[in-house]
C-alpha cells in the first residue's frame, strides 16, 4: 500500500481520499436507515482497491479496503 492510501481515514463518514484515487462502478445497498450508495475505486499508483459507503446515518461507514487489482 502506498504512503497515500496508508493516511486515508478509514470507517469514517467524510474522510478524504487522495488524488490517484481512480473511481469505478457504484452500487445502491439497503441498510437500516434506507439505501446507500458504495463507490468502488483503484489507485493508480499501487492498485489497492477501496469502497466508499457514503451513508449519512452512519457515522463510521466511509472508506474500507476490499482488495488489491492485478
Amino acid at each position: 500500500m502506498c504512503e497515500p492510501c496508508a493516511g486515508i481515514q478509514r470507517n469514517w463518514r467524510r474522510a478524504p481520499g487522495h488524488a490517484e484515487l481512480v473511481q469505478g462502478s457504484n452500487r445502491k445497498e439497503l441498510r437500516a436507515g434506507g439505501s446507500v450508495t458504495i463507490t468502488r475505486y483503484s489507485c493508480d499508483r499501487c492498485a489497492t482497491v477501496w469502497e466508499y459507503e457514503n451513508n449519512k446515518t452512519d457515522q463510521h461507514a466511509g472508506w474500507s479496503v476490499v482488495g488489491h487489482s492485478s
